[in-house]
């Protein structure tokens, strides 16, 4: 990717990483004209969010709440890697997930 390019999608990319809402934000902000940088990133963020809400509403149901702090920390972990390697410019999948985000969440502009 060009520099240029990193530049113009760098505020799509940051936004997403803001709740599942700024993902949707950073979506329709990347609709046109559409940004690889931004793409990568916002599929990066928004597998961790629907990723971390759905591990949540799984430990809710299921009664074991003592999982509850280290599914946040893991959480926190992936998100700050993310978000770092964001600012940082670099398009660097997460660890174990961040293919699968990739090929999954094709439907993202």
């Amino acid at each position: 990717m060009s520099p240029k390019e990193i530049t113009e999608g760098k505020n799509a990319a940051l936004i997403a990483y803001f709740t599942i809402v700024g993902s949707l934000i950073a979506m329709t902000m990347n609709m046109e004209p559409k940004n690889a940088y931004a793409r990568f990133h916002i599929r990066q963020a928004f597998g961790i969010h629907l990723l971390f809400h759905a591990l949540a509403i799984v430990v809710s149901f299921t009664g074991i709440a003592y999982v509850s702090p280290i599914l946040f920390v893991g959480y926190l972990i992936l998100w700050g890697y993310g978000f770092s390697q964001a600012i940082k410019g670099k398009t660097k999948l997460l660890p174990y997930l961040g293919g699968y985000f990739q090929k999954w969440f094709t439907f993202i502009p």
